[in-house]
């Protein structure tokens, strides 16, 4: 949805002064900036983030499109009240910010800051120091190959848990049948860094076992409970910072009220930024597909890049495989289904219309929540490919080597739904125009003001050095 000009420019207040393509840009409703501890919030993001410009807007997010599109940022924090950080909204962040130029794909990395109240909110806002993620549990497999230490519990099998120390291999052991209060502990004495969840969720809680009887982490009034199967109810509260990762729940992103889960995890749990569905989830693209970039590729994006370089990797595959399905805006309504049928490269790759509805499903329902300038990343560890990016003067160079043969763009993990055969994607330093790609376009590279995107080769001659080279003008 776009306004006019006239309107726009009309109710929206410039509360700083900026030159185009600011680094750090907040934008806030002029209702919820005119409140003295929400105010607050803004002040300490301000002052975190150096020359950081505000925007504020009368009433609707997207009234804020002209000035954020002026200043086109590399992050753009919504600072929101939770009674304003609704499905939504966060359904009209991503839109809106897709349209800050021509290209279909989202140009900023965003998140939505919250909190239970505007105490919790100014806690995350003034959260500086960096988290290097060491530690991970998890209540469904991941790859602990790829960690450098952690541990998980499996919502299939019951009793199924694996565990890997730091310098160790995974180990196959055997868990509770109950795992609620080994999961709280992995929280608060364990001190996860990141925690991953999957299954059955609703606004209100988490179903830890999918396939088996277990218990249930539920919300309260920004409290966070464990109830296992015999009832006895147990609080839950951490105060390490951590992120999570809910990759498979249904609504665990769906801020409808103070209960929430969402809002628990950030007021009592120390979660610092999170994603989640904000609707029930049986696709999977916007989720899973996190994991495949943060934890099976450590150290190579932060937390919220990971986040929006999976939103690139999803528009990307709707803008290739399918008739014009990049302009399909999707009811939030359960049960709808936009239509998208697969193109003929689509059809060549085994794509279904099931596939474009639940890929453009997925688009606009996943929240980031936190500050997304500031930095999560996973300790680095052995990736299946290398990729980097050179840079000398107009000429851009990204050199992929496959590291494990011909088995180096396959997936690390299939646990889960629509897992794998991600694209290679590089985040660019900064905006560029003007591109002609020099080498590699037999791979089929998207160059976009920046990012580059090259489509998973998915066969891979692991002698081969793969290259992309590509002149562009700096935009400033």
């Amino acid at each position: 949805m776009k306004r006019s000009v006239l309107v726009t420019l009309a109710i929206l207040l410039l509360v700083a002064d900026a030159a185009n393509s600011d680094e750090y840009v907040i934008a806030v409703s002029r209702e919820t900036h005119k409140n003295p501890q929400w105010a607050r919030v803004v002040d300490a993001l301000v002052a975190k983030h150096e020359n950081a410009t505000v925007v504020t807007y009368d009433k609707h997010v997207l009234d804020s499109l002209d000035a954020l599109r002026e200043r086109h940022p590399r992050y753009t924090c919504f600072v929101a009240s939770p009674l304003e950080a609704g499905r939504q909204f966060v359904a009209d962040v991503h839109r809106l910010t897709r349209q800050f130029d021509d290209d279909p794909y989202t140009d900023t990395l965003w998140g939505i800051l919250t909190g239970f109240d505007a105490n919790n909110a100014l806690e995350i806002a003034k959260h500086q120091k960096p988290l290097v993620v060491r530690k991970v549990a998890s209540g469904t497999e991941i790859a602990l190959e790829m960690c450098t230490q952690g541990l998980w519990y499996d919502e299939l099998v019951k009793e199924r848990k694996v565990v890997k120390e730091a310098g160790g291999e995974a180990e196959l052991t055997r868990g509770p049948a109950d795992t609620t209060h080994a999961l709280a502990e992995s929280l608060t004495d364990y001190s996860a860094d990141l925690f991953v969840t999957s299954g059955h969720a609703t606004a209100r809680d988490w179903q830890i076992g999918f396939r088996y009887r277990n218990g249930q982490f539920r919300s309260k009034n920004g409290e966070m409970f464990g109830v296992p199967t015999d009832g006895k109810r147990f609080a839950i509260h951490s105060e390490t910072p951590k992120v999570y990762l809910p990759i498979g729940n249904c609504l665990m992103g769906h801020i409808d009220g103070p209960d929430s889960m969402a809002l628990a995890w950030m007021n009592s749990v120390g979660v610092r930024q999170m994603i989640g569905y904000t609707v029930v989830t049986w696709y999977g693209y916007g989720g899973w597909g996190v994991l495949d970039y943060f934890v099976e590729q450590p150290g190579r994006y932060t937390f919220v890049e990971a986040f929006h370089v999976n939103q690139h990797a999803l528009v990307h595959r709707l803008d290739s495989y399918f008739e014009d399905a990049a302009k399909v805006e999707v009811s939030l309504e359960f049960g709808s289904r936009a239509s998208a049928s697969p193109n003929e490269s689509g059809r060549a790759l085994g794509l279904t219309a099931h596939d474009g509805q639940g890929l453009l499903w997925d688009r606009d329902t996943v929240a980031f929540y936190g500050d997304p300038g500031w930095t999560a990343t996973m300790a680095r560890q052995e990736k299946r490919y290398d990729q980097q990016l050179t840079v000398n003067g107009s000429t851009y160079t990204l050199t992929v080597t496959p590291k494990r043969g011909d088995d180096s763009f396959d997936p690390v993990n299939v646990n889960g739904s629509q897992r794998g055969w991600r694209p290679i994607v590089e985040l660019l330093p900064h905006r560029v125009g003007d591109v002609k790609i020099i080498e590699g376009a037999d791979l089929k590279p998207v160059v976009t003001d920046d990012f580059i995107l090259v489509p998973n080769p998915r066969i891979c001659d692991g002698s081969r050095i793969y290259r992309v080279i590509f002149t562009a003008s700096r935009i400033d």
